[in-house]
């Protein structure tokens, strides 16, 4: 799953950082969410499975696309337009924004409906006020640019060390559960693959610049593609009522429910079902969860 090479490009919004890779004729985008970067894959199993190439940024601020090249997520959309017309992408099959890749994508799709096809929304950020004051307050504190090196190095020496209290630790924010209960309902697959995750997240000044983005909320653009929506009610990131917005605005939009305890959706119990309904909304099809 970790990690795999990325490549920087010069834009005219300036420098940006991506993966592609190619498999088939048809284009999945992939914006990652807080503290992660395009070498870092979560959740394109699905996709990289049904045959589609993968092209996955590094959004502003995260690896080696600065903050300046997106100071606000529809500038950093038309960047990402402008590197898919470099890479002679005339079409994407989907883009997928997950966590505070979301106001992204449906920038993105908003702007430019002739490029995309599809919206994914997992996990998703969206036009309501993000996050609360605590953790707006905390992640200023933790990972600013002149910190986030520090708190990252004791992250990632506590996960070599004590990986079990390190989840503890760090998904005690990302479920409205107690976390002691969460690290047991995970599969001991599933708990290496976020010690090996969490081992390799940065912040660099990404999630900064994300808590500036996303400091005043707005109304959801005009989406016209097709949208399917996923979230967790018990995700403690990003609350559910985010999802329960986009759906309402976003006409036709579908939102699919995840029984996952946590923020991430690709860890819980029915991620299988749910990749089989996103493999049937990209062919066109829908098949509803019980």
């Amino acid at each position: 799953m970790f990690e795999r090479p990325a490549t920087v490009t010069e834009t005219s919004f300036g420098p940006l950082e991506y993966r592609l890779e190619k498999r088939g004729p048809s284009t999945v985008l992939m914006l990652h969410g807080g503290h992660m970067r395009a070498s870092l894959p979560l959740g394109e199993e699905v996709f990289a499975e049904a045959g589609f190439s993968v092209l996955a940024p590094s959004r502003p601020g995260y690896g080696r696309t600065p903050s300046g090249t997106g100071t606000s997520p529809a500038r950093f959309a038309d960047a990402v337009v402008e590197l898919c017309a470099d890479l002679g992408i005339e079409r994407l099959a989907a883009v997928v924004g997950q966590s505070a890749g979301g106001p992204t994508a449906v920038t993105l799709a908003s702007r430019h409906p002739d490029l995309v096809e599809r919206l994914v929304l997992e996990s998703a950020v969206g036009f309501l006020p993000w996050p609360d004051r605590r953790t707006r307050l905390g992640g200023r504190l933790v990972f600013s640019p002149g910190v986030e090196r520090v708190s990252w190095a004791f992250v990632h020496g506590l996960v070599r060390r004590a990986p079990q209290a390190a989840l503890h630790l760090l998904l005690r924010d990302l479920t409205t559960g107690p976390a002691d209960g969460l690290v047991s309902e995970l599969s001991a697959e599933h708990r290496a693959l976020l010690v090996e995750l969490f081992a390799r997240m940065r912040s660099g000044s990404g999630f900064t610049t994300d808590l500036r983005c996303m400091a005043r909320p707005g109304k959801v653009p005009p989406v016209t593609q097709p949208t399917l929506v996923i979230a967790a009610p018990r995700d403690g990131a990003v609350p559910f009522a985010q999802a329960e917005a986009l759906v309402a605005a976003i006409p036709g939009a579908r939102l699919l429910i995840s029984a996952a305890p946590s923020h991430f959706i690709w860890f819980g119990d029915d991620y299988p079902a749910i990749v089989a309904a996103i493999t049937d909304f990209l062919a066109g099809n829908w098949r509803m969860l019980g």
